[in-house]
């Protein structure tokens, strides 16, 4: 198997790390052969499968990881032990770092910071806050209580912030369906 991206000699020196430009091997998604990239520290941050990619100026560096079909852009940085995966975008000057994951459908831009336990799933755009893990310590507000879904439970935000549904979530519940198999027929009403 081919590789998808390969480190360049492009770098930028950081805090002690070395993080390389990529450049793509392969056209895939919006991504054609030869077609530079973001910055990685070493190819354990940027999965060779998939059509994850790092754009940009984004930095990717640490035991960071962005895999699955997920794509960090802009002047983003992911780093720490963050995770960036499925469809999750990560642009703009966004921050994810620490244990955080951001992936789904999440999109993190702007002047979002992602960071600490937080974890970020949802079909929904996150542009401005400060979004961490933990216990409530009375100077960082519970989403909960903001947003009226229990999908946030545990999760906080310190300073403002601005939570934007990108997709409205569709229920098929009562839904009738018809189902062929074996060439019987079955219709069934959806809970």
């Amino acid at each position: 198997m081919s590789k998808k991206y390969s480190l360049t000699e492009n770098k930028i020196e950081w805090y002690g790390k070395t993080l390389f430009q990529i450049k793509a091997e392969i056209s895939f998604r919006n991504v054609n052969k030869g077609d530079l990239g973001g910055y990685i520290e070493k190819e354990k941050n940027l999965n060779q499968d998939g059509d994850a990619w790092v754009s940009g100026d984004a930095w990717v560096y640490g035991d960071a990881q962005v895999y699955g079909d997920a794509w960090v852009s802009g002047d983003a940085r992911v780093y720490g032990d963050a995770q960036v995966y499925g469809d999750a975008w990560v642009s703009g000057d966004a921050w994810v770092y620490g244990d955080a994951r951001v992936y789904g459908d999440a999109q993190v831009y702007g002047d979002a910071w992602v960071y600490g336990d937080a974890q970020v799933s949802l079909k929904a755009s996150f542009t401005k806050g400060w979004f961490i893990g933990g216990d409530d310590t009375g100077k960082i507000t519970d989403i909960t209580e903001k947003t009226g879904t229990t999908f946030w439970k545990n999760q906080y935000v310190l300073g403002d912030y601005e939570i934007t549904p990108t997709e409205e979530e569709k229920s098929l519940s009562g839904k009738k369906v018809k189902v062929e198999l074996d060439g019987v027929s079955y219709t069934a009403t959806i809970d």
